[in-house]
């Protein structure tokens, strides 16, 4: 992924979506050949000249300054997530030396920590959704994704690539949306990341649906929100999560899923729990970092 180039698209996709009259500017006739604003409005917006604007419009942005950047957010309406994107992009085009993305090692306190959560679905996902390790109900509760032979297991890859995600995901069009999200933030902050540029590439070229939504360069921080699942034991589960983040593995986040007490889906994930245990009583273990799960019923290896 180039910088420079990554770096246009954004901020045209950006001007493209903002109308005169969301900016408050007049709209100065109908005969608009630009969807949205122009590139001298924007420069009029964010208090920089026009000439200036399109040089950074076209990628060159290695000197740009904070100053501008924040301008440039209040210009374009950014929320947190896309102006986030945009100062990594600008950061991507000062360093044209590829950063070395370290090997993700899930180190044997998180396991801990995580078994430690006996009623609460959790797993440990890299920044490309590449699941590194889950507890006994977190198996259980992701195990259509853990099913997939190739190791680690990828939520996005099972999203676009494996026919049964849209039967798990009941919401699939916004979990797929949010998923494609993620990953462009993830390309705005390390473009150099061969094993992302490699994903990427593999389902854009076999995923109509991914490279759609990939050209639109919307991005998204996956902090909290709720998901609504249809599980092949269980049934539906509409459950929250939380995405808790370790400091101390850059890149590494906890994924945990709860359910308020006395709901349907509190009860769904105590009869996944008691699903989970008797079958970790058959010899399947929950500790392993790259789990294998015999697959439940309704699903295929």
């Amino acid at each position: 992924m180039d910088a420079r180039t990554e770096f246009h698209d954004f901020l045209t996709s950006r001007r493209a979506r903002i109308t005169p009259a969301q900016a408050g500017l007049p709209a100065n006739g109908g005969n608009r050949r630009v969807t949205g604003l122009r590139r001298e409005e924007v420069a009029l917006l964010a208090g920089v000249s026009a000439d200036y604007y399109i040089k950074l419009e076209r990628g060159n942005a290695r000197g740009v300054s904070d100053s501008v950047l924040e301008a440039l957010s209040r210009a374009l309406q950014l929320d947190e997530a896309e102006r986030a994107h945009l100062f990594d992009l600008a950061a991507a085009n000062r360093t044209r030396t590829p950063t070395r993305t370290p090997k993700p090692h899930v180190r044997p306190s998180i396991q801990r920590i995580l078994d430690s959560m006996s009623t609460t679905p959790a797993y440990v996902r890299n920044r490309r959704l590449d699941i590194l390790a889950t507890n006994q109900l977190g198996k259980a509760l992701i195990n259509p994704i853990l099913a997939a032979p190739r190791r680690p297991p990828n939520v996005a890859r099972f999203m676009f690539l494996d026919p049964t995600a849209t039967d798990y995901y009941l919401d699939w069009e916004r979990m797929a949306a949010g998923t494609v999200a993620i990953l462009r933030a993830e390309a705005g902050r390390d473009p150099h990341d061969k094993a992302l540029t490699d994903l990427v590439g593999e389902l854009s070229t076999q995923s109509d649906l991914f490279r759609t939504r990939w050209a639109t360069h919307n991005v998204r921080q996956h902090r909290t929100g709720v998901k609504t699942l249809h599980h092949p034991v269980v049934g539906e589960l509409t459950l929250d999560y939380d995405a808790l983040e370790l400091p101390a593995d850059t890149g590494l986040t906890i994924m945990a899923y709860s359910a308020a007490p006395a709901t349907p889906a509190r009860d769904a994930l105590n009869l996944l729990a008691s699903w989970a245990a008797t079958i970790n009583q058959n010899n399947i273990s929950d500790s392993e970092t790259h789990p294998t799960p015999t697959p439940w019923p309704g699903t295929s290896a």
